[in-house]
């Protein structure tokens, strides 16, 4: 399973100012860049629908053109959902109340399908008058297109790039476009491999994909040709890390089940799925620890443990 969260909060916190730059520079121009301030997330309750919300970004900054600080909310939304607009227009309202600032309210819609535009308006009317109309931001990716993107020397466009309005005919291109663009762009080791590994997860290629992606870069210039190499090299090299550490984790669970099944019999499937979801330093202390169970209620209690 993807982490669609994490991946575009990691994108949009690192790179705030260029992310701002890109799809919002009106909102860049009276923002004082030296105040920005990452809030920690909002958990706010609705009682009447037992539902709970948990803000993505929120961002405090003060105005570069008068006195005074206000509040930039992002949301991503991975998938469509129902009376979006209220549930921004909540976030609002909840974040008005609690901080007592103006919250800029942006939603960065990263769903695949549908393709219908999202409605960026949550109103109440009444037959003879209007109680409240809100206005949010929308950057729904899907309504992008990739081509008005390649020119812009931003990084968020080299990883927002792999989630626009793609032809299934222009993935290789398009993986190609964010690759060279990125490569242009000479950011550090680190804020490369974050880019990169955000096209590679949503841009996947096939074998016939990556024959078309392959001939592309033939034809670059040596040095951006030897920069994409470089990146697409470390790629590999994580993929290879991955691999072993899923290996070695393989193996310490098959040994610690054998082992768990002479001790105390067979494990019932809810708790060997529990099993199969510890990490390989987990399971090492596991395999310590199950010498001394006599019973499937130790391997629970243990269990219980680690989620306390």
């Amino acid at each position: 399973m993807i982490d669609h969260d994490r991946l575009f909060k990691e994108i949009i916190t690192t790179f705030f100012i260029e992310f701002l730059e890109l799809f919002f520079p009106q909102l860049l121009a009276y923002t004082d860049i030296s105040s920005i301030e990452f809030l920690d997330k909002e958990i706010f309750t609705d009682v009447t629908e037992g539902n709970e919300y948990v803000t993505d970004i929120l961002v405090k900054a003060r105005f570069s053109n008068k006195d005074g600080y206000f509040l930039i909310h992002i949301e991503n939304q991975s998938y469509k959902q129902n009376k979006f607009e209220r549930r921004m227009y909540y976030y609002f309202a909840l974040l008005s109340q609690k901080h007592a600032l103006p919250v800029y309210s942006i939603a960065v819609l990263s769903y695949d399908n549908p393709r219908t535009p999202q409605s960026n308006i949550y109103r109440v009317d009444f037959p003879d008058k209007t109680v409240n109309i809100f206005n949010f931001e929308v950057v729904q990716l899907n309504q992008l297109n990739w081509r008005n993107f390649l020119q812009k020397q931003n990084p968020v466009a080299a990883a927002l790039m792999a989630k626009m309005n793609i032809a299934p005919k222009d993935r290789p291109k398009v993986k190609f476009e964010c690759l060279r663009l990125l490569a242009t762009l000479r950011l550090d080791k680190a804020r490369t491999k974050m880019v990169s590994g955000f096209v590679d997860t949503y841009l996947k290629l096939n074998q016939a994909e990556e024959q078309i992606f392959q001939s592309e870069i033939v034809k670059l210039e040596p040095v951006k040709q030897e920069a994409v190499m470089e990146i697409i090299t470390s790629w590999q090299l994580q993929g290879r890390e991955e691999g072993r550490e899923e290996g070695k984790q393989e193996g310490k669970l098959e040994l610690v089940m054998r082992l768990l099944n002479r001790k105390i019999g067979l494990i019932v499937p809810d708790v060997e799925e529990r099993i199969r979801n510890l990490t390989v330093t987990q399971l090492e202390d596991l395999a310590e620890a199950l010498l001394d169970f006599t019973t499937p209620e130790d391997l629970v209690n243990w269990l219980n443990q680690l989620d306390s």
